[in-house]
């Protein structure tokens, strides 16, 4: 099903509980449409959306998406497995980014629920979006008080890759304002290197004295303070209890804790004003950061990378956990 052929009215929203905590999950792309945060006798909304559900049928930013089949950019649009060339959608041509248009972010999963979790499945058919394959995809979100956890399966009927994403745009302010004063941590010691497309080009460069060195925590403000925004993969370190940290001025702080090994971070510098009732006060350029749990950009084009290959005999999983307090 591509989002045209959507009907509106099959579209579903289910509302997960836990004391002062609230987070809406809409069928649509597995969306995280709203997560509020009780702070200071205040519901703080903490990642950027639309009110109606409607509006994010068709869009272009991934607004709080799981993207996949193989999130981030693969090169020329374009790859051989098994002595066979697929070629994809060149979305942000001449490449290929988060699936295009038919991704899972487009796609209306099967929904069912209670007050705590959510369990959606999706039915991938062989050759959706040029990708080889059929594939069940299956992601229960839990919430327990502060804490959202994202537990992404998908299981194949013969190879194929698989690079699930969760793509919240964070703003712990309420969306009020530019990122630049929240402040970042992240146990990484290097990132996927990029050429001019942001395609990985296979070697794995250290981040000591760059841009995007937050292994002590860092004003993204300070960080970058041409305001030109980071869209990079950074290589986690391994056995950390909390892979990132970001702070706001107004005293939230998120935990992200991944079993992925990179993680993506992007500060909005795409997104753009818009018009429609929205959740955080503005959508602008640097008004959200995403903190994006995955393996390597291009890593079905790059074998020196670890390979997101998945088998019958060997299925896909991530568990990516979110605390705000």
């Amino acid at each position: 099903m591509t989002p045209h052929l959507i009907d509106p009215k099959d579209l579903r929203c289910h509302v997960l509980q836990d004391g002062n905590h609230q987070v809406s999950i809409l069928s649509l792309g597995c969306i995280t449409q709203n997560w509020l945060v009780s702070h200071r006798g205040q519901d703080v909304p903490v990642v950027l959306g639309y009110q109606d559900p409607l509006h994010y049928i068709g869009q272009s930013e991934s607004f709080g998406a799981i993207v996949g089949r193989v999130a981030n950019r693969i090169s020329r649009a374009s790859f051989t497995l098994n002595g066979q060339h697929h070629h994809l959608p060149a979305n942000i041509k001449p490449d290929h980014l988060h699936s295009g248009p038919t991704g899972l972010g487009h796609q209306n999963w099967d929904m069912e629920g209670d007050d705590k979790s959510v369990c959606l499945t999706y039915h991938s058919p062989d050759g959706e979006g040029g990708y080889p394959a059929a594939v069940n995809f299956e992601v229960v979100i839990s919430l327990s008080e502060n804490q959202l956890t994202y537990d992404m399966k998908a299981s194949v009927d013969r190879p194929t890759p698989i690079n699930l994403a969760q793509h919240n745009y964070y703003n712990l302010m309420g969306g009020a304002g530019l990122i630049w004063d929240h402040d970042l941590q992240i146990n990484a010691n290097g990132t996927t290197t990029l050429d001019n497309n942001l395609i990985p080009t296979g070697v794995i460069d250290s981040i000591a004295d760059t841009s995007l060195d937050f292994r002590k925590i860092r004003n993204l403000g300070e960080a970058d303070p041409s305001k030109t925004g980071s869209d990079a993969n950074l290589v986690l370190t391994q056995n950390e209890i909390v892979n990132a940290t970001l702070t706001a001025p107004n005293g939230l702080s998120l935990r992200l804790i991944t079993d992925q090994p990179g993680l993506q971070l992007y500060t909005g510098s795409s997104l753009y004003e818009q018009n429609p009732p929205l959740i955080g006060q503005k959508h602008a350029p640097f008004h959200g950061v995403c903190l994006e749990a995955q393996q390597f950009p291009d890593a079905v084009n790059r074998p020196e990378f670890p390979s997101i290959i998945v088998t019958p005999d060997e299925s896909y999983r991530q568990v990516t956990t979110v605390k705000i307090a």
